[in-house]
């Protein structure tokens, strides 16, 4: 279960201490991050996080102003609200966030181990609500999604569907598209959980192919088959014996 996630922090140093507390958490999609409350309601509409960790004091609209707008937004249009976690550094704020629902409350400086606790409140609010935050990516219009990915020292946007397949190359991922081939520092396993609900299909340990793509499948040897790709090259792609077992099911053959 992926939890696409926003902060949203006007001050660089507490949104990279927050960034370095969710490093670990595998299960955390980032999206742009909002420096005030006018740009978290904008960048909120774009991307639609299903958690927000929002500072309360920001410039423009306070936190808990953008949290209200964003609930009643999410009301009227009848869309799962997402949940929020409100940062400060003054407790006094927590009724304020507490009357919305926040599902959790942080101090600053943050304590590592209260933020571990808070992570567990946030899976379990998911599991109890029912919400399947992959299927969602998967089945909310696949081609309106967007994934930010690192391209050497700039970020780019990527629609899944516009991705033929991704190769590791030394230390660096090759995402190739229909025009370009994007170089990022990300691993084949984290734009994997990334797609997940997209038609990718790790076609060996080295390659994650877009199942769209695919033009034809050719038997091999011992098993094994390759995929003959879309793209302007006619990339050949090997498939394990596995894989290839697994990928004629997908398509029923």
């Amino acid at each position: 279960m992926n939890i696409r996630t926003m902060i949203a922090e006007d001050e660089l140093m507490a949104r990279r201490e927050l960034l370095y507390l969710l490093r670990d958490e595998k299960d955390i999609i980032l999206t742009p991050h909002a420096e005030n409350g006018e740009q978290l309601i904008q960048l909120y509409s774009e991307h639609q996080p299903d958690l927000i960790f929002l500072d309360v004091e920001m410039p423009g609209f306070t936190g808990v102003e953008a949290a209200r707008y964003i609930t009643e937004q999410s009301a009227q249009s009848s869309v799962d609200t997402p949940m929020f976690v409100f940062t400060t550094a003054y407790d006094e704020y927590a009724l304020d966030a507490f009357e919305i629902e926040a599902v959790d409350y942080l101090l600053k400086p943050y304590d590592e181990v209260r933020f571990k606790k808070a992570m567990t409140r946030i899976r379990k609010s998911l599991l109890s609500k029912g919400k399947k935050t992959e299927n969602k990516v998967g089945n909310n219009n696949p081609t309106t999604a967007k994934l930010l990915v690192d391209d050497g020292e700039r970020m780019v946007v990527l629609s899944p569907n516009s991705i033929y397949y991704a190769v590791p190359n030394n230390r660096l991922l090759e995402i190739h598209t229909k025009d370009k081939v994007i170089m990022s520092r990300m691993t084949l396993q984290e734009l994997e959980n990334r797609l997940s609900g997209h038609m990718f299909f790790r076609a060996h340990r080295s390659y994650l192919v877009n199942l769209n793509h695919i033009l034809e499948i050719t038997p091999w040897f011992n098993g094994t088959s390759n995929l003959t790709m879309k793209d302007k090259k006619g990339t050949i792609i090997p498939v394990s014996r596995s894989a290839s077992k697994s990928i004629l099911n997908t398509f029923k053959v």
